[in-house]
């Protein structure tokens, strides 16, 4: 497959072309995580759970969207989440005048679905992330909807890509970044548009243990697939990797670490009661990596985070969350 990757342009045009349908998230340093991260390392936290609908999902639905023609767009979408996908799939179609028809795993957050819904969207729930492409494909032939892919495609690292431009923008000198892996969208425009404005950058992909998808693809120099997500972080839990994103993986990104369960657990009690965030796990797992596997190798360095969304209810969070110091820092 070749792969043409979103220029710096396109990525600007896009981010004007949004204006004020996506939120300039804020960039800030994080006392906290550098406290508990030690010798003399320096955290900036990229805010991206701030965004419209909870996520950085909005920007890369948006852009697909919009990329449509009119009269394919006027067919109505469908799309694949276990909720912050879907979310976005629904703020999208409601802010370009269509209509979506989502599918939801059953383990699907009630949360998310009822965000989902409150964007207008039609729900239909499937068993498990297999069967729910099954029955969103079954929707794109029968209805004649677009699919809208949670990860793959030109359109949606665009869109992720403005997430990378903006802290780029707002952060003049950082010496790695972590971003967490799902199915590899938002790391992929993210790395693209840093590997080019900040190429001394190190870029780390942060993957749970248990949907780890993305590091075997990258190690098999080929998309690779699992046979099941066991993870708690299920906004990262993509079954497989895909061509499009794994190739912007494999030029930008520098490596992937991967972290337990247990870790963002403990992470997320950390985010709580140092900078107060109520986090869903996927958010804490960069967190999680530069205070476990990576705090030795990027002691003293410049670190930015992508803290990628938070749509988590509290008794969710509750349940999840190690809330008590457990000496993770």
């Amino acid at each position: 497959m070749t792969v043409t990757a979103p220029t710096i342009d396109e990525v600007r045009e896009l981010r004007q072309a949004l204006g004020a349908s996506i939120e300039t998230t804020p960039l800030l340093r994080c006392a906290g995580i550098e406290s508990a991260a030690g010798r003399g390392t320096t955290v900036y936290g990229k805010l991206e759970f701030l965004q419209r609908t909870g996520t950085f999902k909005a920007r890369g639905a948006l852009s697909v969207l919009r990329s449509l023609p009119a009269e394919q767009r006027g067919g109505g979408v469908t799309a694949v989440s276990a909720g912050n996908h879907a979310i976005a799939v629904a703020f999208a179609a409601q802010a370009t005048g269509t209509d979506a028809k989502v599918v939801m795993t059953a383990s699907a957050n009630p949360a998310r679905v009822a965000a989902a819904k409150a964007f207008g969207a039609e729900i239909v729930v499937a068993d498990d992330v297999h069967k729910a492409f099954e029955i969103a494909e079954r929707i794109q032939h029968e209805e004649r909807r677009f699919f809208v892919h949670p990860f793959e495609g030109k359109p949606v690292a665009t869109g992720t890509g403005t997430v990378g431009l903006e802290i780029c923008e707002q952060c003049s000198e950082f010496d790695a970044l972590l971003v967490a892996v799902g199915g590899g969208g938002l790391i992929g425009g993210i790395a693209n548009v840093v590997r080019q404005l900040r190429p001394d950058c190190e870029i780390i992909g942060v993957e749970p243990e248990g949907a780890n998808s993305m590091r075997l693809s990258l190690e098999a120099g080929e998309p690779r697939s699992i046979d099941k997500v066991r993870s708690i972080a299920d906004s990262l839990g993509a079954p497989f990797a895909m061509p499009y994103s794994f190739e912007l993986c494999r030029r930008n990104v520098d490596r992937i670490i991967e972290v337990s369960d247990l870790a963002m657990r403990e992470t997320m009690g950390l985010l709580f009661r140092t900078m107060k965030m109520a986090v869903e796990p996927a958010c804490a797992a960069t967190t999680a990596a530069l205070l476990g596997p990576l705090r030795d190798d990027l002691q003293g360095k410049r670190v930015a985070l992508v803290f990628c969304g938070s749509n988590i209810d509290w008794s969710t969070f509750e349940s999840q969350a190690i809330l008590e110091d457990s000496g993770v820092a």
